[in-house]
């Protein structure tokens, strides 16, 4: 397995790539929450620029428009492509954005989809998975696997979605924090679940909710609940030999001390 790390194209394509280097490490996720930044010259420099550095870049992560609240209450009500109000302008930045993974030669491309119906008589679960399909054909199309990011559904309602949705180029980018701070599973035990279709990893720590309404806590890595030796080991024994990309969401000199040593603790169990 290798090292990487999360980084931005808001930081700047030179600065963001030439992080990942001095960081000492080999891979990245690029993020955006900004399709304006998915411009021919902005693939040009970023391809460019990973080239220079030595960079693999392994996954584009795609934001997309509109309000995003971070919580259980108005979480559903706003996050991903659930809410019906927000899913055709989402799904064009989904379509943008694989476009632009096309420009830098990225075939993953990574999302949160939002809180999936767990029953799937829900009203909204037909829509969602008509307009899943739409999007994760585009991406066949531009020779990509759509990977769902792990957190706001339980693994067993991601693997009936994935087989609902019925296609090859399905992936997950399993966050193993995001499954506890969002309450949803024990990251290692999510592996018997959804293990086969792991195509990328979020290194990143975190706590269970302490209540009904807001997330858990996220902590350095290392600190949290998810365990590491463990869940790495079960990786392996899935097949799993892609990134463990570093994620911590903080910023400053905080973040950067937070992914040395997550990079130290990760380089002693791979």
């Amino acid at each position: 397995m290798k090292l990487g790390v999360v980084v931005s194209l808001v930081e700047g394509i030179e600065p963001a790539i030439k992080k990942v280097k001095d960081l000492g490490l080999s891979t990245c996720q690029v993020v955006s929450w900004n399709t304006e930044l998915f411009t021919g010259d902005n693939a040009r420099a970023l391809r460019e620029s990973a080239d220079r550095w030595g960079v693999e870049i392994t996954h584009l992560w795609v934001g997309w428009p509109g309000p995003r609240v971070w919580n259980f209450i108005e979480g559903p009500l706003t996050l991903g492509l659930v809410p019906p109000e927000y899913r055709y302008v989402r799904l064009e930045a989904l379509k943008r954005g694989s476009d632009f993974a096309k420009l830098i030669g990225v075939e993953n491309i990574v999302t949160h989809v939002g809180f999936i119906p767990e029953n799937p008589n829900d009203p909204l679960y037909p829509g969602l998975i008509s307009l899943l399909k739409e999007i994760v054909r585009y991406c066949d199309y531009n020779g990509q696997y759509f990977c769902f990011e792990t957190g706001q559904e339980t693994p067993t309602t991601l693997l009936r979605t994935i087989e609902d949705i019925g296609m090859k180029n399905l992936g997950v980018n399993l966050d193993p924090a995001n499954l506890l701070m969002y309450g949803k599973a024990n990251p290692v035990d999510a592996l018997d679940i959804i293990g086969r279709f792991v195509r990328g990893v979020h290194a990143k720590d975190g706590e269970y909710p302490t209540g009904g309404r807001s997330l858990g806590m996220e902590k350095p890595l290392g600190e949290g609940r998810v365990n590491y030796p463990e869940f790495i080991a079960r990786l392996k024994m899935c097949g799993y030999d892609g990134a463990l990309t570093i994620e911590r969401e903080i910023s400053g000199e905080n973040q950067i001390r937070d992914i040395l040593r997550a990079k130290e603790f990760l380089s002693r169990l791979i």
